[in-house]
C-alpha cells in the first residue's frame, strides 16, 4: 500500500501515504462503532511521517481511549467523514480509515481487535443474502 491516496466523502480533504501500512486492522470498540456508525471501524495503522493530508480544514474530536490515553479523531468539517485518529498510545503512527482509501484493491485486515465488543450478531456465523446492487424489493 506504498503510494496510497484517499479523500473524504465530498472531496474537500485528500491525502497521501507514502510507506506501507504497519498493520491494519478491523477495530470492534464501542468507540470505533459509535464514531463510524456501524458495527466497526476498518483501520490502517501507518508511520505519521508517511501521512501528507491537505485541502480544507478538518474538525477533531478527542475522548479517552481502551488504553486510558487520550485518542484524537479528525473528520472533514464538510461531510463529516471520518479520516484519521491520531492515539497518544501509539506514539509517532496515526490510524486511517480504510474506507476512504481511493484505491482498496490492494488493503486487507489482518485481524480483529477489541472482539469482546463485537456485535453479538457478528459474533455467530449467520447465512445472509448478498446482493451486488441494491435489491429492488
Amino acid at each position: 500500500m506504498t503510494n496510497s491516496t484517499g479523500q473524504c466523502l465530498c472531496g474537500s480533504i485528500k491525502y497521501s501515504i507514502s510507506k506501507p501500512a504497519i498493520r491494519s486492522t478491523v477495530c470492534h470498540c464501542l468507540s470505533c462503532q459509535k464514531s463510524s456508525g456501524s458495527a466497526f471501524s476498518i483501520n490502517i495503522c501507518i508511520p505519521a511521517e508517511a501521512f501528507n493530508i491537505s485541502g480544507d480544514t478538518l474538525k477533531r474530536y478527542t475522548s479517552i481511549g481502551g488504553s486510558g490515553k487520550s485518542l484524537h479523531r479528525y473528520f472533514c468539517h464538510t461531510c463529516g467523514a471520518p479520516i484519521y485518529s491520531k492515539p497518544d498510545a501509539l506514539s509517532g503512527l496515526i490510524i486511517v480509515k480504510a474506507g476512504t482509501l481511493d484505491d482498496t484493491s490492494e488493503f486487507s485486515p489482518v485481524a480483529n481487535i477489541w472482539c469482546d465488543s463485537k456485535m453479538e450478531w457478528l459474533k455467530h456465523e449467520h447465512q445472509m443474502l448478498d446482493f451486488e446492487k441494491m435489491p429492488s424489493s
